[in-house]
């Protein structure tokens, strides 16, 4: 079951919990354009979750949002930064120049049916769990709407979409950053899928993955075991040796990983075993303060099990660079636009998902509210942190899921690809086109958050990248 609703008017009226602000004229017209540009979003972001395409590897959904910006009149340049499924969109003339980042990545090993039911997709090995299609889609129809009060009202400036793919542990904004692709860019804009409607000042935790290797050597398991030095003991003294670790590193922190390869048959000792570890803290430092010490678990593990251990660091992002100046603005112009309204099938979907989730922190309800705003951390990460030290950068989640749902889940799958979805997704859709319009016309706002920026990177400010300068790793998902 796949219900595609039309989005009602009346989500303009959704209560929000410091009360409702009307739209002005301009911004009420805005509002109403990007309504009527529904249908499109909505298209764009079905066919992506169809596809449910992993990092690297989202040539179709890449194509799908490049040929449809071609088509509203924006000049594309693909292939960039060196990943054939990454691009840049962009129409107008002089500055400023405003930017809106679009993910559209899918999750691996996770799939699911638009379905409030456990019900799993044949032949599919991935899923939006993540709500990229929805990121993809509202960011589109939002640069096309810019794009036309462009047109409309002669003002200068460049509106510009960044399609940025492989952020489920592929760094592709890194290499974007890394590229000079923003060097121009007055301000960044994106958003995300999520539970909840919220422009909150919420940064995100530094991370670093690498993929540990062990090498040892194979034998027959019960005919000749003293031969034999096991790949897959390596793998289990490392993970032994970290799990003990997370006892001694900071409350913030994050280890997790996952056994990607541990050989084939237990009457084989494996010559080779693989595992894949993700590490996060609030700061690049922390990060790379843990990192020294799971290497050297590493080694420890190989030098016991008598094996031989090597890693290849696949992704590492920076943590999100918090603008409240920024940020106020996309709050003030999310409780405009409002939250999400449920019809009756909508809301019978919403409560047999409720249903289904552990100690949900939010009601039914919740989505036709705006949570308050704050600053705060988030233990999730992005490489959308590497922009922000690239340029002032905002953001803002609003509840294309039902309230309470993780991300990463199959629930988040199944929202993703309903009228649920849709709805959240024009949420996105219209603030983004208003924080925009906003900009254009604001030389004072703009001016303000590149104070606040230059002043928190501080003077002395270098970048620098968690993943080193190796490059994409294009084919980390095969």
């Amino acid at each position: 079951m796949r219900p595609i609703l039309p989005l009602l008017s009346t989500a303009l009226l959704a209560a929000c919990i410091t009360g409702p602000a009307w739209p002005d004229s301009r911004d009420a017209k805005l509002i109403e354009q990007v309504e009527e540009k529904a249908e499109l979003s909505n298209s764009l972001s079905d066919q992506i979750w169809e596809w449910a395409e992993v990092g690297y590897q989202e040539e179709k959904s890449s194509g799908l949002l490049q040929q449809t910006l071609k088509v509203e009149g924006f000049d594309v340049e693909a292939g960039v930064a060196g990943i054939p499924t990454a691009f840049v969109a962009e129409y107008g003339t002089g500055g400023p120049v405003i930017a809106i980042l679009a993910e559209f990545d899918a999750l691996p090993g996770i799939n699911q049916t638009a379905s409030p039911d456990r019900e799993e997709r044949d032949g599919m090995g991935a899923g939006h769990a993540c709500g990229h299609n929805l990121f993809a889609a509202g960011s589109t129809t939002a640069a096309i709407a810019i794009k036309d009060w462009l047109e409309e009202t002669g003002t200068p400036g460049r509106i510009r979409l960044y399609g940025t793919p492989a952020e489920e542990g592929g760094s592709g904004k890194v290499y974007m950053v890394r590229a000079g692709l923003f060097d121009d860019v007055d301000i960044a804009l994106h958003w995300h899928a999520g539970d909840r409607n919220s422009a909150a000042a919420r940064t995100t935790l530094a991370n670093r993955s690498a993929k540990f290797r062990f090498h040892g050597l194979s034998a027959h398991a019960a005919g000749a075991p003293e031969k034999g030095r096991s790949a897959l003991d390596g793998v289990e003294a490392f993970n032994m040796m970290a799990n003990m670790m997370r006892e001694h590193v900071p409350q913030e922190s994050r280890i997790h990983y996952v056994i990607t390869s541990g050989g084939a048959a237990p009457n084989v000792v494996p010559d080779f075993a693989e595992v894949f570890y993700y590490v996060r803290h609030p700061s690049a430092d922390g990060v790379e303060a843990i990192w020294t010490r799971l290497e050297d678990a590493a080694r420890g593990a190989a030098l016991g099990t008598g094996t031989t251990v090597d890693w290849e660091i696949i992704h590492g992002n920076n943590p999100l660079l918090v603008n409240e100046t920024l940020a106020k603005m996309m709050d003030a112009k999310l409780r405009e636009v409002g939250g999400v309204t449920y019809d009756d099938e909508e809301k019978a979907f919403a409560e047999a998902i409720y249903a289904t989730l552990t100690t949900p922190s939010l009601p039914i309800g919740s989505e036709a509210e705006i949570q308050p705003y704050e600053v705060t951390l988030g233990y999730g990460s992005t490489d959308v942190g590497d922009v922000s030290y690239a340029v002032p950068t905002v953001g803002l989640n609003t509840a294309t899921w039902v309230p309470g749902t993780p991300a990463h889940s199959w629930q988040a799958v199944a929202a993703s690809g309903t009228s649920i979805g849709h709805k959240g997704t024009q949420v996105a859709s219209k603030t983004l086109t208003l924080a925009a319009i906003e900009l254009f016309t604001n030389p004072d706002l703009r001016e303000a958050a590149r104070e606040e920026f230059d002043e928190k990177r501080g003077p002395d400010y270098q970048y620098r990248s968690l993943l080193g300068d190796r490059d994409p790793p294009l084919d980390y998902r095969k």
